[in-house]
């Protein structure tokens, strides 16, 4: 799945918002973004995939927390372009989907 892909749904926008706070665990995000628990957990599995997210277990619960910085940027005419843009801030890894929108 493209990184264009992963972040074309609303939920998993919600989701990477949550967590540029802090880490959270799966009831509390699906708490604070009123999904259901397995539908969060899809999006959560989704995001790890495309190494946005990764997990660590304490005793009793799974914390997600973001492993990347996401961001969009969109400029008017005459560039008229919308960018996506992660990179790991360890490893310096990028990953930019340049959309014309001309």
């Amino acid at each position: 799945m493209s990184l264009f892909d992963v972040m074309g749904s609303k939920s998993r926008l919600k989701i990477i918002q949550e967590l540029s706070d802090e880490p959270r665990y799966v009831s509390e995000l699906a708490e604070r973004i009123g999904m259901d628990g397995k539908s969060t957990v899809h999006h959560l599995q989704t995001l790890e995939e495309a190494g946005i997210v990764e997990y660590y277990e304490t005793s009793q619960r799974k914390y997600y927390r973001l492993t990347q910085t996401v961001e969009f940027k969109v400029s008017p005419p005459p560039e008229g372009t919308f960018v996506l843009h992660k990179s790991d801030a360890e490893t310096g890894d990028e990953e930019a989907v340049p959309i014309r929108t001309d």
